[in-house]
């Protein structure tokens, strides 16, 4: 298994786009990270990482150290006309962005290291918090075009911000997919963010984009992280020569970073 040693994080930082259908373990595959030595500090709006917290706890109570959480999520209360809706100011968005410019220890992402991955969990959820904000900074608006075109321009600025080349630590952002039908007639996976214009978009900004798959049921399940391009979505890593097509989901991650940062 990879480890973070002096020569494995010399290398150019991550920026990685790990796309894959709910329940296909992305979160719960990062801690092979943690294991191959890395610390992960976590955004999470998808209130999935329980999943990775468990999965530590089983393995290796130690690694809970290297693991630092912020979860940041809306109230919901039911509603007769919509039937879901936040419940008083949207906060999610707002919140995520502070984190974002100080951690909770009082830590900047600029100051983080190369032995640091921030991750995102999801962007999906990101692109939900980012609507419900533009919607709550102008209710009265009676064009949802504008409330989806405000949560896009916000979304798109936080993605070029991760994907800044002055941070040093490494930038993992999680996402579902979303199948979208071509001009052409085809079919597309892409990274579910806020709505379908915005999907297409996304993988421009990322140099490398993997998808976490799993196929069969029950015992016979097998979990991969893809690292080249299926029918339905195209994949892409900038060291193509030096990584496999497909690696086991449970170690996979850290051997991607290493290759990754070795090329």
């Amino acid at each position: 298994m990879a480890k973070a040693s002096t020569d494995l994080i010399t290398g150019k930082p991550v920026r990685a786009l790990y796309i894959g259908d709910s329940g296909t373990g992305k979160t719960g595959s990062l801690i092979s990270l943690l294991q191959a030595g890395y610390s992960i500090r976590m955004l999470d709006l998808d209130n999935n990482a329980d999943s990775l917290i468990h999965l530590c706890k089983h393995t290796d109570h130690k690694l809970l150290d290297k693991l630092d959480i912020v979860s940041v999520r809306d109230k919901f209360r039911a509603s007769q006309m919509t039937g879901l809706e936040v419940a008083g100011q949207p906060k999610a968005w707002v919140d995520a962005l502070k984190y974002l410019n100080k951690w909770d220890d009082g830590s900047t992402i600029a100051e983080w290291g190369s032995d640091t991955i921030f991750v995102l969990d999801t962007l999906t959820s990101a692109g939900r918090a980012a609507f419900h904000w533009a919607r709550g900074m102008n209710p009265s608006s009676k064009d949802p075009r504008q409330w989806y075109a405000a949560a896009q321009d916000s979304l798109k600025t936080l993605l070029e911000l991760l994907t800044s080349p002055d941070f040093k630590c490494h930038i993992l952002v999680l996402s579902h997919i979303d199948l979208i039908e071509r001009d052409d007639g085809t079919t597309k996976g892409y990274a579910s963010s806020l709505g379908i214009a915005l999907g297409p978009q996304i993988a421009k900004v990322f140099p490398t984009l993997l998808m976490a798959e799993s196929k069969g049921s029950g015992t016979n399940t097998k979990r991969t992280i893809a690292t080249q391009s299926t029918m339905l979505v195209d994949l892409k890593n900038p060291v193509p020569f030096a990584i496999e097509g497909r690696y086991p989901l449970e170690t996979g991650m850290a051997s991607i970073f290493e290759a990754l940062l070795k090329a």
